[in-house]
């Protein structure tokens, strides 16, 4: 019950941030002075599985947020496990676009591209935000058989982005137009070992957010 009210403050400053950076995507608003990298307009936003995630958080966020003024309240005597489980399944998704971005995308496209303008948002504030108030401030009580939660927004999105390659290959080949992760490097092939990898990371992330979040709350 302590940490209820640090808990619900960022989770507010998730709901606006994504609720600030999707507006910003959505109408194309620039508010620093450079080139942005992997990003869209309008509807064309959310083939982008960053946004994706970052929305889902800040559903997920609200509904929560929801929960935690009931408990405040007196209105019901804990969060369902359920809304755990959710908040679990956008951290997990969540931070594996923290990590991807970092370890993959910046070195590639470089990393002020990557951290500029909305994408300052959602590959930064957002997914950090995230963490931090899963891990050290909502006291996860479920079990770690629910980890699988954590791969759910990855296996939605990899259906639509192996999909829409496999329909607009060239030549054989997968096009930076629509595999504009650019995951396969070229070769379509790569398809059968960089989906279950990045399986297999979403719920390695899951565990480990379970487990921090145990660490933690447990002292």
């Amino acid at each position: 019950m302590k940490y209820l009210k640090p808990s619900l403050i960022i989770n507010c400053i998730i709901v606006f941030l994504v609720t600030l950076g999707s507006i910003f995507m959505f109408t194309g608003f620039r508010f620093m002075p450079s080139e942005t990298l992997l990003e869209s307009t309008k509807l064309g936003m959310f083939k982008f599985y960053t946004v994706d995630s970052n929305i889902l958080a800040g559903i997920i966020s609200l509904v929560f947020i929801i929960f935690e003024i009931k408990l405040m309240k007196g209105k019901i005597k804990e969060i369902p496990k359920i809304i755990y489980n959710l908040k679990l399944m956008a951290t997990a998704g969540i931070t594996l676009t923290f990590i991807v971005t970092a370890i993959f995308l910046a070195p590639m496209y470089g990393f002020y591209a990557m951290y500029n303008n909305t994408n300052l948002f959602f590959h930064l504030f957002v997914p950090v935000l995230s963490m931090i108030t899963f891990i050290c401030f909502e006291n996860y009580d479920n079990k770690y058989k629910y980890a699988f939660y954590g791969m759910i927004p990855m296996m939605i999105y990899s259906v639509y982005y192996t999909t829409n390659i496999l329909l607009h290959l060239e030549n054989g080949k997968p096009t930076i137009e629509y595999d504009f992760y650019w995951f396969l490097q070229g070769n379509v092939n790569n398809i059968y070992f960089v989906i279950p990898i990045l399986y297999l990371v979403a719920y390695l992330i899951s565990i480990l957010t379970i487990f921090l979040n145990k660490k933690v709350l447990n002292k």
